[in-house]
């Protein structure tokens, strides 16, 4: 009979890599060799590959199972956030509340400068309710129909919105991330969001510079005139574009400014996009619920317009739910059978100094969102498991806070089939159709979400704005958090269940 390992057992580094690697293998093989972007069942079998070295390092299926089962328990309110919206898109649109964005929007921006106005856009209202995932889905999805009758690629217009919607998110002090990346690193949050600066800021003007230069569309030939007249008039055909239709989005706004919790804010947003929709069409209670769960038809003299317009309800997320699903459920294999503690833990014994540190845990947090495929691990496994090493070398946590919220919370959109990502693809539209993968060219686009972890690099190799821990209040070597850095996960991420 074979002896059964201690359960907390971590597996050496050659065993830890084997389900990650043949798992972005199999991923790589399925999406650039056979042209088929469905990552689904390859993160499926990365999980049962998983569950065979879990199996041979001692773990039973039951601890594997619960491991994989607590990550999605964690992530249930991002989950439920996703259907919340993928409602309220639906019922917006047939409020009018999005159709009067796309109006009104068609006649206040130039296109000439329409992807910086949108990253400016996109950021300032994220960073009011705290929520990229809200802005894009609202916000996000009326700029890509002003940017589709201006003639501007959608994946151009996606990266602006991203850029702008994640950096709200990444320094708002009502956001989930960043209070999550305070509590693991033990920082204050207002600390915590203060040293972003020396990244953000570079990032967003860099990254506003470029879509200035870039603009839009400098010069509207008489084809993409007569195509923003079909759409203006389609529009004031069939919507009101009066005030009642805003009444939705002022509500979700009203509520995000008092701090009530996403999703109560955003299910309430629906509501109030189906009372609307009651109102000024005569929609009656099956109708609503219809438009809720298999999102909003109509037909215009558009094609264009039909396609903005037919999209959202439940069932439009239907993909996006199911991929965080499997993405959540391996990464939570791998956070059980402790491969990715051995892989950072093989790290951590090289590092040589704190640029090796800061550079490290910077890019500790991309890959964990690269393997997980969940933003919250990103920064909770990183967050806890470097922070006695920044006491170790008298340097504040703050600089680690700093590192794994533009590792997590700003790489987490960049990559499809993590949380954020399959989101943002689900929400703009941004889907591969027979082997076209240029709508996924809104990642390299998103320039503040890479460029900010870039600088941040840079400044650890530099170390301009690293801060000593005797500059910021954050206990030295030796002091009393000494060993929190060695609490399990489920510890460092309980409050976010």
């Amino acid at each position: 009979m074979k002896q059964q390992a201690p359960q907390n057992a971590m597996p050496n580094l050659w065993v830890a890599l084997i389900p990650i690697v043949l798992t972005i293998g199999l991923l790589g093989l399925q999406i650039f060799y056979y042209d088929d972007f469905t990552p689904h069942i390859a993160l499926a079998i990365g999980f049962a590959i998983t569950g065979l070295v879990g199996w041979s390092q001692g773990y039973r299926w039951k601890d594997i199972e619960a491991g994989a089962f607590h990550v999605l328990h964690v992530a249930m309110p991002s989950i439920a956030t996703l259907i919340v919206v993928g409602m309220l898109v639906s019922t917006w649109i047939a409020s009018g509340t999005v159709p009067l964005l796309i109006y009104y929007g068609l006649d206040m921006i130039d296109p000439a400068w329409f992807l910086a106005a949108s990253m400016l856009l996109c950021s300032v209202v994220s960073l009011s309710i705290g929520s990229s995932w809200t802005t894009v889905g609202t916000i996000g999805l009326a700029l890509v129909g002003i940017g589709t009758a201006f003639g501007i690629p959608l994946y151009w217009t996606a990266g602006a919105v991203v850029s702008g919607s994640f950096f709200g998110d990444k320094i708002s002090p009502l956001s989930d991330t960043t209070n999550l990346a305070a509590a693991v690193t033990e920082t204050n949050v207002f600390d915590h969001i203060r040293n972003m600066m020396p990244t953000t800021i570079p990032a967003m003007v860099i990254a506003f510079v470029i879509y200035l230069l870039v603009g839009g569309q400098a010069n509207v030939d008489a084809s993409q005139l007569e195509q923003i007249r079909l759409y203006k008039a389609g529009l004031s055909e069939h919507f009101d574009l009066g005030f009642l239709p805003l009444i939705p989005l002022l509500t979700v706004i009203g509520m995000a400014f008092f701090k009530v919790s996403p999703i109560p804010a955003l299910f309430t947003g629906f509501v109030m996009g189906g009372l609307v929709a009651a109102v000024n069409y005569g929609y009656g209670l099956n109708d609503i619920l219809t438009i809720a769960h298999s999102g909003f038809k109509i037909s215009t003299d558009s094609d264009a317009l039909d396609s903005l317009l037919n999209r959202g309800g439940v069932a439009s997320m239907t993909w996006v739910v199911t991929l965080m699903m499997f993405a959540l459920a391996f990464g939570g294999a791998l956070e059980r059978t402790r491969c990715l503690e051995s892989v950072v833990s093989a790290i951590m014994q090289r590092i040589r100094g704190f640029r090796g540190l800061q550079t490290n845990a910077i890019l500790t947090s991309v890959a964990t969102n690269i393997v997980s495929g969940d933003v919250y691990l990103s920064i909770a496994l990183p967050g806890r498991m470097y922070g006695p090493e920044y006491n170790k070398m008298g340097y504040s946590r703050l600089n680690l806070s700093r590192a794994i919220e533009e590792g997590g919370t700003l790489v987490s959109p960049l990559i499809p089939w993590n949380a954020g990502g399959a989101f943002v693809i689900g929400a703009l539209g941004l889907t591969v159709v027979s082997g076209d993968y240029s709508n996924l060219l809104y990642a390299p686009l998103a320039f503040a979400c890479w460029l900010s972890p870039a600088i941040g690099i840079l400044y650890a190799q530099t170390g301009w704005f690293s801060r000593r821990a005797d500059d910021s209040g954050v206990p030295v070597p030796g002091g009393p958090t000494q060993d929190n850095g060695a609490k399990p996960m489920k510890q460092a991420v309980k409050g976010l269940a």
